[in-house]
């Protein structure tokens, strides 16, 4: 194995084509190389979910997501985050070695305050820190990360570095970006400058791992297009097009410029056709799978105990010795 993998996903609303194709599949694939440990940051979640029967129903269905496309329990961790103390218990510490200033700058806390930010809850300031925690305590070397969670991870290493820099030098490693491909980026089918988001109101702007056949095809075949005969990818120019395009190049596992090619001269309709037979074809199976999974609600809830156990007793010894560090042992 090339080291350990880290990373997390929000039980928020549900898991849509853009998380798939953007970050899950991906982690499908690390199992090959990788010690994997998933998890379901469910803490971070209570930022903006403030439903106890929805949050358990998010969890359950973002589990068995991961499961339906491939996440082997048997061979990664998949666990839910407020399950296993060592995430809080060691935020704490590191909230006392990370300078305000750091978490001053980070864009998305102000992207999601908006110009409410005296009425945000604290935890949407710290939600970086707690996110650092997440990855050191298991002390990942990697983390596979979009564009957008970029500087959260620059900031794990810097808040790594000032805990090694005052209590134990190379305690934690500094975790190594892996950046998503851009050609995994999946924008609305409403607007294709916007990422194909959970939260859009719209149910029409994405598709979602829980969307049946017939209701995946109707999506595709109803997304925004525009005039133009033929289909490329023009991002600025055509939008819409080029999301479509990116959209059927990642499911066919096919390079862009290729699918373009064939396309060149197709009309939209005739387009969306043959994108809407490859949506089906393959997201039916893992539909499929989650529907058995979320009928055995007791299945999921011992896969998700089981990986507690075993997330606990790699974090527990690693957050033990940090608190011997500082000296709370």
């Amino acid at each position: 194995m090339q080291g350990r993998i880290f990373s997390g996903i929000q039980p928020t609303h549900g898991i849509q084509l853009g998380n798939y194709l953007g970050a899950i599949r991906n982690w499908v694939r690390l199992q090959d190389s990788y010690e994997c440990i998933y998890c379901i940051v469910d803490q971070h979640a209570l930022t903006t979910v403030h439903d106890a029967a929805e949050m358990r129903r998010n969890t359950r269905e973002v589990a068995a997501a991961l499961i339906a496309s491939g996440i082997d329990p048997a061979r990664s961790i998949l666990f839910v985050q407020s399950r296993v103390e060592a995430h809080s218990r060691l935020a704490w510490v590191l909230n006392c070695v990370t300078p305000l200033g750091w978490l001053n700058r980070m864009t998305q806390f102000k992207e999601k305050a908006g110009k409410h930010k005296e009425n945000a809850p604290v935890g949407l300031f710290v939600y970086p820190v707690l996110q650092a925690a997440d990855i050191l305590a298991y002390r990942a070397t990697h983390v596979p990360v979009g564009e957008d969670q970029k500087q959260h991870l620059e900031l794990s290493r810097d808040i790594a570095a000032s805990f090694n820099r005052r209590f134990a030098e190379d305690f934690f490693p500094l975790p190594e970006p892996m950046i998503q491909a851009e050609a995994a980026r999946v924008m609305s089918l409403r607007d294709g400058t916007k990422k194909m988001s959970k939260s859009d109101p719209s149910d029409m702007s994405r598709i979602n791992l829980t969307d049946d056949a017939e209701t995946i095809a109707s999506k595709i075949r109803k997304a925004k297009s525009d005039s133009i005969l033929g289909i490329s990818y023009e991002p600025e120019a055509r939008p819409e097009a080029s999301n479509l395009l990116s959209i059927y190049a990642a499911l066919a596992d096919r390079e862009r410029a290729d699918v373009a090619a064939e396309y060149a001269e197709a009309t939209f309709a005739s387009f969306k056709e043959h994108l809407a037979e490859l949506c089906v074809e393959k997201l039916s199976p893992i539909n499929a799978e989650m529907r058995g999974l979320l009928a055995n609600p007791d299945h999921i809830d011992a896969v998700l105990a089981d990986g507690a156990a075993r997330a606990e007793a790699i974090a527990r010894p690693i957050v033990e010795e940090a608190y011997r560090l500082v000296g709370f042992r």
